[in-house]
């Protein structure tokens, strides 16, 4: 709900699962426009459908669509109804078992185990010569997942952060483009750092939240007629407007560097081994002394420009925050993001740029460079081998609260009661230990489930309660018996984001089910099976897979395996004709030499005949590989309906 607009802007983003039959070509996307009204029923506006049939044609629709009314002819509503801008996409996979995938993970993890020499070709930058601008960012998150499954990750990145800084002459252009290894780094940060970022700008985040106060420095933007919280004298001068939003922004941008220098234990030793190989390599490469301080600024221009600055300016994106920021926060968050990055970059540009407003921010900014390197010396002060001793996967700290929120609790004990009766409003929180619940936030008594008896975490029909967006907590006692909380999100974004988090914080359970009901048991029968026994086994399988993307989720081999044959296979004309085309005329030219002489030059000098490049013959290995898997999955096109039935498929 987008509250005091006729022009809305939503900036969401809504993932539906759509089971094989739902895809057919009569299936139809529908999203719907209501006014809210706090009294009264909603009044419907308009509605979009985007037909299964055109996305199979396009999978990416991007554009204005004319709102219909409801009954679907426009020229009854002249085309006065108005637009609505959306982005559909539709991605549809047919994943393999392992087994296929295995030569393709091989290949990847020959590169960065036993590379014969960092500048030559592998498999990995022949993949990133194939992955184009827009792809680079996925791949890079997909690259990062494969990794940290073989718990691979910190060789990885060195082996591409090495290339990058040997590939770099001017150190001020280091990291700076959008090369695989600066995704990959920022991916990684993503990947193993989210609940960290959390636990260090979270507090600091909600107090500018709920402050709202009106801050501006640019004098070309002071609006003194939205100073009202600055004073109450009838007018305001914009002299003390700025002082004002001056000492605002002091004051948050002090609370904010002090709890990130202060937070060198609470980062993820994972995360600090990468940074120090990352440390090791720039200073080998820049020795002179005018480049002493590249090897912190190529460490906190991922710390603070890619990791930091974009969470503060748009928390919603990092989770900090259930909803985009106002305009009025939004301008202080973006002063914070600007001063940060100008703290990553160690006060080096200041005074350079357009942005003299930003002047009184300076003296801070400097002020805290040597806390800055000193804080990333204590950060990569840490034993490499701390990383091969605990799980390089993305897991919950036990004392951090990953997720909380008022949810609505089935009321499973006592009589039957109507549907919308039954479901009780209920407090919520989940760390790595305990999914807990209460009457109230500040309530004193809380309900806890441990988190290493959750054995499923799924969705339920909306038939079986007549409610949407209802999920189930399976857990099991230590007699073996399976018991079922029922609980109800208010969207579908919420019931995503609690499925991931519960799902992703039970990720190492060993007792997880293989299959559950969609369903519930009432009048002695499963309402989505028909079948009489409670205990009886499930009707579904379950899923280990988060719902949201980038950070959140866990690692599924098989899908990113999947996603970077995919780029290669786009890319295999380009590879065959750059390697294997360059390994044909090596072979001819060499025969050639053979045939004048195999031992001896005509200059009497002698000749030792080189073998093919490691280059090529990865190229070939690697084309092979692709060859497999493409062959591999038309023969799954072929075959019989209930074998195709065991395929995934993750849209």
């Amino acid at each position: 709900i987008i509250k005091k607009t006729r022009f809305p802007h939503w900036r969401e983003t809504l993932e539906l699962e759509l089971d094989a039959e739902e895809l057919s070509d009569e299936g139809t996307v529908i999203v719907e426009v209501w006014d809210w009204d706090m009294v009264g029923k909603n009044d419907f506006l308009g509605k979009v459908e985007i037909p299964f049939a055109c996305m199979h044609k396009t999978p990416l629709l991007e554009g204005w669509f004319r709102l219909l009314p409801l009954g679907n002819n426009e020229a009854d509503a002249g085309g006065k109804l108005g637009a609505l801008r959306l982005k559909v996409r539709l991605v549809e996979d047919r994943i393999l078992p392992s087994m296929y995938y295995q030569p393709l993970i091989e290949l990847l993890v020959e590169s960065v185990i036993s590379p014969a020499e960092v500048e030559d070709s592998s498999s990995l930058t022949m993949l990133e010569e194939v992955t184009t601008v827009e792809s680079r960012q996925d791949v890079a998150m997909t690259l990062v997942k494969i990794y940290l499954g073989q718990g691979l990750v910190v060789p990885f990145l060195d082996y591409l952060n090495t290339r990058e800084v040997n590939h770099t002459t001017d150190p001020n252009t280091l990291f700076r483009s959008n090369s695989l290894a600066s995704k990959a780094m920022e991916q990684f940060m993503k990947a193993v750092g989210m609940l960290y970022l959390h636990e260090v700008l979270k507090p600091i985040i909600n107090r500018i939240f709920d402050e709202r106060k009106y801050i501006e420095l640019d004098p070309c933007k002071i609006d003194l007629n939205r100073t009202r919280r600055i004073s109450f004298k009838s007018g305001v001068s914009e002299a003390e407007v700025r002082d004002y939003s001056v000492e605002m922004l002091q004051s948050y941008l002090t609370s904010i560097i002090e709890s990130i220098v202060n937070s060198v234990d609470q980062c993820p030793s994972v995360m600090r081994v990468a940074f120090k190989q990352l440390h090791k390599r720039v200073e080998e490469q820049f020795t002179e002394p005018e480049n002493e301080d590249v090897k912190y600024l190529a460490i906190s221009g991922f710390f603070f420009l890619r990791f930091f600055a974009p969470a503060i300016l748009t928390p919603k994106l990092f989770q900090l925050r259930d909803q985009h920021a106002d305009t009025r926060t939004s301008r202080t968050l973006l002063l914070l993001a600007k001063a940060l990055q100008s703290v990553g970059n160690l006060g080096l540009q200041l005074g350079h740029g357009k942005e003299q407003w930003m002047a009184p921010l300076h003296p801070i900014i400097l002020h805290s460079v040597a806390s800055v390197k000193d804080f990333l010396d204590k950060l990569i002060d840490i034993d490499h081998d701390i990383v091969s001793s605990v799980p390089q996967r993305a897991v919950f700290m036990p004392s951090v609260t990953v997720k909380e929120g008022y949810l609505h609790k089935h009321k499973a004990e006592g009589p039957q009661l109507l549907s919308r009766f039954a479901f009780k409003k209920r407090y919520f929180w989940l760390t790595s230990e305990t999914l807990s619940y209460a009457k109230t936030s500040d309530w004193q008594v809380r309900s806890s489930i441990p988190i290493q008896r959750v054995c499923a975490v799924e969705r339920v029909d909306e038939n079986a309660f007549q409610q949407q967006n209802v999920m189930q907590v399976i857990t099991q006692d230590n007699d073996g018996k399976l018991n079922t909380m029922y609980i109800q999100c208010k969207n579908v974004n919420e019931l995503n984001q609690w499925l991931s988090a519960i799902r992703k914080a039970s990720i190492y359970n060993e007792r997880m089910l293989p299959s559950f009901h969609p369903g519930v048991h009432r009048s002695g029968k499963w309402t989505c099976c028909l079948q009489a026994g409670r205990a009886v086994t499930g009707c579904s399988r379950t899923h280990s897979a988060v719902t949201l993307g980038d950070w959140s989720d866990p690692l599924d081999p098989d899908v990113e395996t999947q996603m970077i044959y995919k780029q290669l296979l786009q890319g295999t004309d380009k590879l065959r004709k750059k390697y294997l085309e360059m390994e044909d005329a090596d072979q001819t030219s060499t025969n050639k030499e053979k045939r004048i002489n195999p031992d001896i030059h005509p200059d009497g000098a002698e000749c030792n005949t080189q073998p093919i490049k490691p280059s090529t013959s990865v190229a070939a290995r690697l084309l092979v590989v692709i060859e497999d898997l493409e062959q591999a999955h038309a023969t799954f096109q072929l075959r019989e309906k209930e074998d195709a039935t065991r395929v995934i498929l993750n849209p």
